[in-house]
């Protein structure tokens, strides 16, 4: 870091040793032993980790309480070089805590809460406020959840779909992510399996172009460097949602 050169962003993620108010800069040690010192700034933002789906908690105005020996955080900021070295220059500070000692993300119900919100939301951006059903499902969401309009239903992108679902019923108990993984478990089965009753073995199309009541199957890959192929990395993402879901129900249906 010493010969550099050039303007860059990072974030870093260690724990505080020392602070000196007088120069606001602080250093904080990473995990393998490195040291930065991080200079604040009067633009610079703090605020508490939070987890999805909950409020912003602003932490600007208790900066200095909180920067004491021990506490982990993440800095985001910017390396600009000075005099034959460097500065890091914080612009946003997320602490994992209230208390020096605390990490939020250790709260017993902290994964559940999340992949509930997950799971609500892909309920919610796939299906709406409507039943489950598949034949709605769309490989392509923009940022916002919405449906770009297109026609694709990509067996991957729908098994690890159904790999979630069946893993927050799993954290969570809840019956709707049961019911989205059990519902897509079969619609894998009935749309995008191919079965060679000659050979005795079973491929997993690629996908499906629906389009009103008929539907297109796209067997070989179209990604990249696997195009016109069956890769073995798309056979095994397709079992991979069938397979969560057999854990839980033990459903032997071919």
């Amino acid at each position: 870091m010493n010969d550099l050169s050039f303007t860059f962003s990072d974030t870093i993620a260690g724990y505080v040793t020392r602070f000196d108010q007088g120069s606001k800069r602080f250093v904080m040690k990473t995990t393998d032993g490195r040291e930065f010192a991080v200079d604040l700034t009067d633009t610079m933002s703090a605020e508490l980790v939070r987890n999805l789906g909950e409020p912003y908690a602003d932490a600007s105005a208790i900066v200095q309480q909180m920067l004491v020996p021990g506490r982990y955080l993440f800095a985001y900021g910017v390396f600009y070089p000075q005099g034959g070295g460097h500065v890091f220059e914080a612009q946003r500070l997320v602490f994992v805590g209230r208390k020096e000692d605390q990490y939020q993300f250790e709260k017993q119900d902290w994964w559940i809460k999340q992949v509930a919100s997950l799971g609500n939301s892909y309920l919610k951006w796939q299906f709406g406020d409507k039943e489950v059903d598949y034949r709605t499902y769309r490989t392509i969401l923009n940022l916002t959840g919405e449906k770009k309009g297109d026609k694709r239903q990509e067996t991957d992108t729908i098994s690890r779909l159904v790999y979630g679902f069946a893993s927050a019923y799993l954290m969570t108990g809840e019956d709707r992510y049961l019911v989205g993984a059990e519902r897509g478990t079969q619609y894998l089965r009935d749309h995008m399996r191919f079965v060679d009753k000659d050979e005795d073995i079973v491929y997993w199309y690629h996908g499906i172009d629906v389009e009103a009541t008929t539907e297109t199957k796209i067997f070989a890959s179209e990604f990249g460097d696997d195009y016109d192929a069956i890769p073995m990395y798309e056979q095994i993402y397709a079992l991979a949602g069938p397979t969560q879901t057999y854990r839980i129900t033990g459903d032997r249906a071919s």
